[in-house]
């Protein structure tokens, strides 16, 4: 518990107490009952001041109309009345259940509190032989930092010497420990388990993973759920309505027995008013619909899954298209020349050739062909390098012009192709218009792309979708070794959306459809699909920020985890909103015809509003 959290514990402690014996005084009349009514009031200022204060600030500032108002109304009616012992029990256990509910609060935070503790205060650099701890902010890209064991990955970057082992579970959820070496690259955020290791940075922090997590979560509660927003507006009506239908119902009767002559009997009716508005108010709904899409989100956070916001979660549990990306997403996205086929040259001319004009690609292709060819490359003989999206690479090599690529790219060049029937990914390569022969790129899946699919499947999702830009016959391989429903292959980005737009227009109703990515090439298909989920780990800083939901293990597995949470949240989310509306209508008409009471109005407000905490506290275990 924080400070203010154990003042008021005190405080009820104190205030039960005080009841405790002032009620045994009053049976053992040790006090007179104007005494015993005085003593009331005392515990009444102990217990509600601030609830009061707060009632006051809100008519100041023209917010009247809130739970505070509603309770500062009742109780001191019920005291004007001179229903002491009932308007200090009021109180007393609405400050209970805003304490358990606070406390509620505080536990749901905890899980997303743990990842700001994922925040480096400094980064060790070498300076003048000495190690001196720097502001991360101040850290250039390119800057070597020491990061000894115990101590946090403070940016992003490529380990220059020593290996160790990484703890990343505030990021991936996961608890086994990485190894990790010399040349791997590491993410910020990750706690250094063993060796000291030489890090050169490849991003500002501002830029680094850490902060786009920590960015992530902080905006999370800023997209709010239909269901959140539905109580927002709910409360904006439903809170004057109740005050003067309160009203109403402690003057318009008493009226109309005067008018026909008849006893008014004031006390009567404006005790069923307030007991009116004491059932009325509506913290039930207010506090444990936010709190229960809190805790799912906390709740996905502690699992590696990072949920942008609340209205994403909700919508994920109508998911029913799920369209994936194949490289990166479903494989490994590790990829190893397996095989070299020359049609002009040998093999070793080819690969020089193909490994000179990937020399400024970043894509993991082109990184394995780089690393197959195996030697230093000289930059200075590259030039008018241009890339074609989804098709290949053009450029100049040592005065010969080089274009390396799909079947797509050489037809664009009139060139004509060989009969191929190895499996894997096919890199064409031409040198002066001339087809020099082909390179097969092997690729594997990773360990839980089958289990995710049937994960999804056995979740009631419709159909499941590959759309890649690998030719068609290693898609439909991998298609066929997952029990994907439909496979798409040589597809542009272009193409990727409007494979999105299609299946936009035939989902049914509600459904939604889904699209799982990770290249920056994913970026648009990401952002036009009904949620899209990046793959944080390996991922590209375009796909996660278009993306909703991230992945930062890179586990496909997660996304039936990502949509279990979902289905629970909301599940919790429509309980609590069923159970609270139905009390409150019931005792609302008890109230309004004298046969509720006040302690059933406390059960009404601060008993349906605990059970409902209680209920939304579900969301955090699942």
């Amino acid at each position: 518990m924080n400070k203010r959290q154990k003042s008021v514990l005190y405080r009820i402690i104190a205030s039960v107490l005080l009841l405790i014996v002032i009620s045994a005084a009053a049976h053992m009349h040790w006090i007179t009952a104007v005494q015993q009514s005085v003593l009331l009031l005392a515990v009444y200022l102990i217990i509600g001041y601030d609830i009061l204060r707060k009632a006051i600030k809100g008519i100041l500032h023209r917010q009247v109309f809130d739970e505070n108002f509603l309770m500062a109304v009742a109780t001191i009616g019920a005291i004007f009345l001179q229903e002491y012992l009932e308007g200090v029990a009021v109180m007393l256990f609405y400050q209970i259940g805003e304490l358990f509910q606070s406390v509620a609060v505080g536990k749901s935070r905890r899980n997303i509190a743990a990842l700001m503790d994922i925040r480096p205060d400094y980064a060790n650099v070498m300076i003048d032989g000495e190690l001196k701890q720097i502001d991360p902010d101040e850290i250039e890209i390119g800057t070597r930092i020491v990061v000894q064991p115990g101590e946090r990955i403070p940016i992003d970057g490529v380990i220059m010497d020593g290996s160790s082992t990484l703890n990343t579970s505030a990021l991936t959820g996961e608890s086994v420990p990485r190894t990790v070496k010399k040349d791997d690259t590491v993410i910020s955020g990750c706690i250094n388990l063993s060796g000291v290791l030489e890090i050169q940075t490849t991003k500002n922090f501002e830029d680094s993973t850490v902060s786009k997590i920590l960015d992530l979560v902080e905006n999370s509660s800023m997209k709010k759920s239909r269901s959140e927003n539905f109580i927002t507006k709910f409360a904006r009506y439903y809170t004057p309505i109740v005050c003067y239908s309160a009203l109403a119902l402690a003057f318009l009767p008493p009226l109309f027995s005067v008018l026909l002559h008849q006893s008014p009997q004031w006390n009567v009716w404006i005790i069923r008013a307030l007991t009116f508005l004491v059932i009325s108010c509506p913290c039930a709904l207010v506090i444990s619909i936010p709190l229960s899409f809190f805790g799912g989100i906390g709740c996905a956070s502690s699992k590696g899954i990072l949920v942008k916001g609340s209205n994403y979660l909700e919508i994920l549990s109508d998911a029913k298209i799920f369209l994936f990306d194949k490289t990166g997403t479903l494989t490994k996205g590790v990829f190893e020349v397996s095989e070299i086929h020359a049609a002009m040259a040998d093999e070793d001319t080819l690969l020089f050739y193909a490994a000179y004009a990937e020399s400024g690609s970043t894509h993991p292709i082109a990184q394995s062909i780089r690393k197959a060819y195996g030697k230093q490359i000289d930059r200075t003989l590259v030039c008018n390098i241009t890339e074609t999206a989804g098709m290949g690479i053009n450029a100049t090599v040592n005065g010969h012009q080089v274009s390396i690529g799909n079947r797509r790219l050489m037809s664009s060049m009139n060139l004509s192709l060989p009969p191929v029937k190895q499996k894997g990914t096919l890199v064409h390569v031409a040198l002066d218009h001339q087809y020099l022969g082909f390179i097969v790129i092997s690729d594997c899946l990773k360990p839980t792309s089958a289990d995710a699919i049937r994960q999804l499947k056995a979740a009631g999702i419709k159909k499941t979708v590959l759309l890649s830009g690998d030719n068609e016959a290693v898609v439909k391989q991998i298609g066929t070794e997952l029990c994907i429903d439909e496979v798409h292959g040589a597809l542009l980005p272009a193409d990727k959306v409007e494979k999105v737009e299609t299946y936009l227009e035939q989902a049914y109703g509600n459904d939604k459809v889904v699209f799982v990515g990770d290249g920056i090439n994913d970026a648009p298909v990401l952002s036009r699909a009904d949620i899209g989920i990046a793959m944080g780990g390996l991922g590209s800083d375009a796909a996660i920020e278009a993306a909703d939901i991230v992945l930062m293990d890179d586990d496909p597995s997660k996304i039936a985890l990502a949509m279990r949470i979902s289905k629970k949240t909301l599940q919790i989310v429509h309980q609590n909103i069923a159970f609270a509306l139905f009390v409150k209508l019931v005792c609302l008409i008890l109230g309004a015809f004298g046969i509720a009471n006040m302690w059933l109005a406390i059960f009404a407000d601060v008993g349906v509003m605990v059970i409902a905490v209680m209920n939304a506290m579900r969301c955090l275990k699942i």
